[in-house]
């Protein structure tokens, strides 16, 4: 279905003088040193993503400004202040060093969305760790697998969720120090290993000596699936804090006034580029809500907090569409004047329901955990494609690359999305992979494993993965993860996953499972291997349906073709099936 651009019609909705009208500068008049200019570094040299998100607020008229408004899903709300948030991060920095915390460990954490989690985050960063913010719905396997690869020193988490820490506690001897965060007072009693944040903090100083890291000292890892083999952890350095400031800034369009809302999770990329380090690092006054999904609850937010500037998911909105305008009409959303979408394609539909309903369209961007930052985006003072990524952003050039890496296509040639390597967010390794890394560069350009388009003024359209990662509500999953979970089931002899096409979520996973000997299909069967895979995995990861084979198909060397599995799950053609075993 062909949609009609929607026309740059909200431009006066922008402030007086919109950051994003300095889009229409040649391209060639962006240089990422003038981002560098803007940023302050610290004394004496080095660049620290904690001192420029937080510390020099505090020498500005921002030092009293909000910096976070968080309502609990409780009810319950807190504010913090730039100098707040500053104070209490030098705190958790002393309690760090008092642990024996020093420059390159890696701390993560693994916690619901409570103010402490920013807390411990940019702590960790002052101190020079490496932070890894874990998602709060993560099974055992999924928690072990990150926390044993990158050998974690410390994991800051709370009463409710350290259970699943002490599942796998054997299996992690790098693990030195589980903090406790006890926000609500529950009782619990400490155990091997572990301390209290509270006790911890109550001792410690305001006034920190921050570490003079330099712009490539490693600073944040997130791990994301692959389509073999265990998740990859991916790695940044301090300098990402250029491209999370400058796309904050020109591609959210954020101002000193602004009340903005970024409703993803820390524990995933987008929540912490985007929900701790652009805003913030623009001095930005912004909501966090720890309550889950809820069109109601959220329309509340928006109308309680004023909310200028809102950043979701794809998921989301196809999700608010289906709760339809009712729940809108009850509300009062005048206060927005810009939207935002990523995590995956946002149908076009979604683009036209926003402006219908919320009365503003979503601006859709693209970007990966590799990136760091946006690197593709539909801007307010363009014309929105509905169904576009958009165009790049200023300091980045993107291309559509033939299938041998070498040739550019011309404009509606299907190939591979690429970008010309340098960008100051651009991931510095894998974890210990540096093979697999070197892999994803062709001479000068970044290999992003998407196909796309490009059409001749130059938006970007997505076409899809390059190989069989699947996309579920935005959310990477890698078969083999969830496939290697299934087999430990007892009943469970192979087990094949793949995604398959959801109007809501984008792909739900399917898994294909033969059963060994002795065992017999039955659907007790089917809930049973579901509730055992929901006990390890986080739950986008949990198959949401499960079929049963005699056997599955696979190569020669005993790979199994999930390839093949798609085909015939979805009535499409099986390609080459020259080394199937047959």
């Amino acid at each position: 279905m062909d949609y009609t651009p929607i026309k740059k019609s909200n431009i006066d909705q922008l402030s007086v003088e919109p950051n994003l009208l300095n889009l229409q500068k040649t391209r060639e008049a962006f240089k990422w040193e003038d981002i560098d200019r803007e940023l302050d570094g610290l004394e004496g040299g080095g660049l620290n993503i904690a001192y420029e998100v937080l510390d020099r607020h505090v020498e500005t008229s921002n030092k009293d400004k909000i910096a976070l408004y968080w309502e609990g899903k409780n009810g319950e709300t807190e504010t913090f202040s730039f100098h707040d948030l500053s104070r209490l991060t030098n705190r958790f920095a002393n309690v760090l060093t008092k642990l024996g915390v020093k420059k390159g460990d890696r701390v993560f954490t693994y916690m619901d969305r409570i103010p402490e989690i920013f807390i411990c985050l940019l702590g960790a960063l002052k101190v020079g760790g490496v932070i890894g913010p874990l998602f709060s719905a993560f099974g055992p396997d999924a928690v072990k697998d990150r926390l044993g690869d990158c050998e974690a020193r410390v994991l800051i988490t709370t009463p409710k969720l350290v259970p699943t820490a002490h599942e796998i506690l054997e299996d992690l001897p790098a693990l030195e120090t589980i903090i406790i965060v006890n926000k609500r007072g529950r009782d619990y009693d400490l155990k091997d290993k572990e301390v209290s944040y509270e006790d911890l903090m109550k001792g410690a100083s305001d006034e920190f000596d921050i570490e003079k890291t330099d712009k490539e000292d490693y600073a944040i890892i997130h791990y994301t699936s692959g389509t073999t083999g265990k998740p990859k952890g991916v790695v940044h350095a301090h300098q990402a804090i250029m491209g999370h400031y400058a796309t904050a800034k020109y591609v959210l369009d954020l101002h000193p006034e602004d009340i903005y809302w970024c409703t993803a999770d820390p524990g995933w990329v987008t929540g912490t580029s985007y929900g701790i380090f652009g805003p913030w690092s623009n001095g930005i006054s912004q909501v966090v809500y720890e309550g889950g999904f809820g069109a109601g609850h959220w329309y509340r937010i928006i109308e309680k907090y004023k909310v200028t500037v809102w950043y979701t998911a794809p998921t989301a909105i196809r999700m608010l569409m289906k709760a339809g305008e009712k729940p809108v009409s009850k509300h009062n959303l005048t206060s927005l004047r810009y939207t935002c979408s990523v995590g995956e394609p946002l149908n076009p539909e979604a683009v036209v329901w926003g402006d219908k309903v919320v009365g503003l369209p979503f601006h859709d961007n693209w970007w990966q955990t590799e990136t760091g930052c946006i690197q593709i985006a539909n801007y307010p003072v363009q014309d929105i494609r509905p169904g576009s990524m958009g165009r790049p952003f200023l300091g980045v050039t993107a291309t559509i690359l033939d299938d041998n890496f070498e040739k550019e296509l011309s404009p509606g040639e299907e190939g591979h999305l690429a970008l010309k390597k340098g960008w100051p967010s651009m991931f510095r390794t894998y974890w210990n992979k540096q093979e697999l890394y070197d892999s994803r560069f062709k001479g000068d350009w970044y290999i992003t494993g998407d196909k796309a388009t490009r059409d001749e003024e130059g938006y970007f359209w997505f076409v899809g993965r390059a190989d069989d990662v699947i996309n579920t509500g935005g959310h990477l999953v890698g078969p083999f993860e969830v496939e290697s979970v299934l087999i430990e089931h007892p009943a469970v002899a192979e087990a094949g996953v793949i995604g398959i096409p959801d109007p809501l979520v984008m792909e739900v996973i399917k898994a294909f499972v033969s059963l060994k000997d002795g065992y017999e299909p039955s659907d007790d069967l089917i809930k049973d291997i579901k509730r055992f895979a929901r006990k390890k995995l986080h739950a986008l990861a949990c198959p949401r349906k499960l079929e049963f084979l005699p056997g599955l198909p696979k190569t020669k060397s005993g790979k199994i073709m999930r390839r093949l599995l798609k085909a015939r799950e979805l009535g499409l053609p099986e390609g080459d099936t020259s080394t199937l075993e047959e």
